[in-house]
This record gives C-alpha cells, structure tokens and sequence, in this order.
C-alpha cells in the first residue's frame, strides 16, 4: 500500500509543478509540487524497504534419537515469515 501511495504522491506533486500554471497568493504551489514528490519518493523507498524485510525465510534443523529404533533422526522445517499482520 505503501508504494502505491509514493507514486500517487509523486504524480500529484509533478502534476502540481509541471503541469499546472495557476497563480494563487497565498500558495507556492511549485514548492508544494516539490515537497509532494519528495514525500512520495520517501514512500515509495520506505514500502520497498518493508517488502524485503518480509520476504524472509527460517530454517530450523532438529536432530533426536528415536527411543524405539535407537537410530538418530533429523528433521527439517522451512517457515516464511509475512509480516502483513503488523500492517
């Protein structure tokens, strides 16, 4: 959600700099512009930080002596993390 609000913040900003010729006294709405693309590429950056960071993966290896067989067993379990709850 986050990278998608980046880019819409950018787009408004670019749109409020480049695209529009209107001159209000109380606003500089070429700062504005500037400030909102600034602010979404802050975003956008940050939402690409957070996916990495969730994309992560554990492996844990646990090795035991069966009681019955008295051999050594090695289990092995693979868990992804998705830290969408948090969110």
């Amino acid at each position: 959600m986050s990278i998608g609000a980046g880019i819409v913040l950018f787009a408004i900003g670019a749109v409020l700099t480049f695209a529009l010729n209107v001159e209000v006294g109380w606003i500089n709405l070429d700062m504005v512009g500037y400030i909102l693309m600034g602010a979404g590429v802050v975003i956008f950056l940050v939402g690409i930080v957070l996916l990495m960071r969730r994309r992560r993966s554990e492996t844990v290896s646990r090795t035991a002596v069966d009681p019955a067989a008295g051999e050594q067993v090695t289990r092995h379990s693979s868990s992804a993390t998705d830290g969408a709850a948090g969110l």
